[in-house]
């Protein structure tokens, strides 16, 4: 899985124009399932990203999600499995199967909501336009491979 994490103080989701999802001081997660990925690395991104000391406390990034009583906003974003490599048209040949790739969405937003944390999402495969005022801006990029975080 591969996850664009921007620290936000507000963030949303619309689809045809109505707003389907919205958090307030928290992370905006923009995530990929590739090829291979499978519940572990589900449970390992759920795991870092509640983990993550990012917010500001006795230094500029001391405190997590939930020390600060954040939100997180999912959004599916299977443009980030494309291979650039040839060409200048985008290959997906690495993004996972819609089914499986849904399926897996729904395990780390369950994932993450267990550990306390307030989870949205997007709709999953609609075409979605997403509003963020990005936080410092604080922005990281996460990707885990066999159940284990690699970046």
């Amino acid at each position: 899985m591969r996850a664009v994490v921007q620290r936000v103080t507000r963030a949303s989701v619309s689809v045809d124009g109505l707003v389907t999802a919205e958090i307030e001081r928290g992370v905006l997660v923009l995530v990929a399932v590739a090829r291979g990925d499978g519940e572990a690395d589900a449970a390992a991104l759920a795991r870092k990203l509640a983990a993550l000391r990012i917010f500001p406390g006795r230094t500029p990034m001391d405190r997590a999600l939930a020390d600060v009583g954040g939100a997180c906003l999912l959004v599916s974003q299977f443009t980030l499995c494309a291979d650039l490599g040839k060409g200048n048209r985008p290959s997906f040949e690495p993004a996972e199967a819609p089914d499986r790739a849904a399926a897996l969405f729904e395990t780390l937003a369950a994932a993450i909501a267990a550990t306390g944390i307030p989870v949205a999402t997007g709709r999953f495969g609609a075409d979605m336009q997403v509003s963020l005022v990005n936080d410092g801006p604080v922005t990281f990029i996460l990707e885990t491979r066999g159940g284990k975080l690699v970046t």
